[in-house]
């Protein structure tokens, strides 16, 4: 099992993992969580309905790994639209992210969160890695944040389709990406062995 998840009788997902590979996801989640920044209200722990009231942005992040994260709703697929398209594309994204952006990082946040605290019960139980389980909730949101945490760092390294990810095979060894390319390709493994335990 080491490396990849592997099904549990009844459900959910198990993995070995060891302490650099602990330390290395729990990292990431904790980047991702500090990236995506507190939810709405967050400085008023006082007002409970403060996050559930509270407009989104209407503006796409100006940071390139916010803008995978939460990318515009309304865009042209065929192409480069004209004018009036372009336009109308705005609006009806910021409307949308006005309505919807604060749900999806609250969602992202909380999924990074359930990947840390796993994390931190597994470290607690013992020295030079364990064997992480966890139930099918559990698992759905292990693969949201292993996505998350791709695309954060596909964004960092310019990857947009599957030729840049075939040019990250042949980068040399004294080439300063390769660590996050080593990650990625990593969590790209765990990510597609996580999916086959949630297949039918």
């Amino acid at each position: 099992m080491p490396g990849t998840f592997e099904p549990l009788p009844g459900g959910g997902a198990a993995v070995a993992l060891d302490d650099v590979e602990i330390s290395i996801i729990r990292s990431l989640a904790v980047q991702l969580l500090e990236l995506i920044g507190p939810g709405p209200g967050a400085d008023k722990p006082d007002d409970p309905l403060a996050e559930l009231f509270a407009d989104g942005p209407s503006e796409p992040p100006s940071d390139p790994v916010l803008r995978r994260l939460f990318p515009d709703a309304y865009s042209d697929p065929e192409g480069t639209p004209g004018p009036q398209q372009a336009e109308e594309e705005r609006a009806y994204s910021a409307e949308f992210r006005r309505y919807t952006e604060n749900d999806l990082r609250a969602g992202k946040r909380e999924n990074a969160l359930a990947v840390i605290r796993s994390l931190d019960e597994l470290s607690s139980a013992g020295d030079g890695g364990a064997v992480l389980k966890l139930a099918p909730g559990e698992s759905r949101q292990w693969l949201s944040s292993l996505n998350d945490l791709r695309l954060a760092i596909g964004s960092r390294l310019d990857i947009v389709d599957e030729d840049d990810t075939d040019l990250l095979y042949r980068l040399p060894d004294e080439d300063p990406r390769k660590p996050m390319v080593m990650a990625y390709l990593w969590l790209g493994g765990l990510q597609e062995s996580l999916v086959s335990t949630l297949m039918p």
